[in-house]
């Protein structure tokens, strides 16, 4: 088996690309064929990959949350970052 990419990568990865990834590993330890010292190392990843997905779903809920409407609708949107 390959070696995954390093913990430091996760930051830089799309949601899609990391839940991607943690769905292969969920596939992988459903299956049952991987030695116990490779499942324990692709669980951690995946527990890191899931940390990931879950602070990139908080952050776009938190921009969802910032949209200022107005009398018409949606007059613009504040970024969560400027709180």
């Amino acid at each position: 088996m390959p070696e995954p990419k390093a913990s430091a990568d996760i930051a830089s990865m799309s949601f899609e690309d990391a839940l991607r990834e943690l769905e292969q590993i969920v596939h992988k330890l459903e299956a049952g064929d991987v030695p116990l010292e490779d499942s324990i190392r692709i669980y951690e990843r995946g527990a890191a990959l899931k940390a990931h997905c879950e602070a990139k779903l908080k952050e776009a809920e938190l921009k969802v949350e910032k949209i200022v409407l107005g009398p018409d609708g949606p007059k613009g949107v504040e970024r969560a970052d400027d709180l």
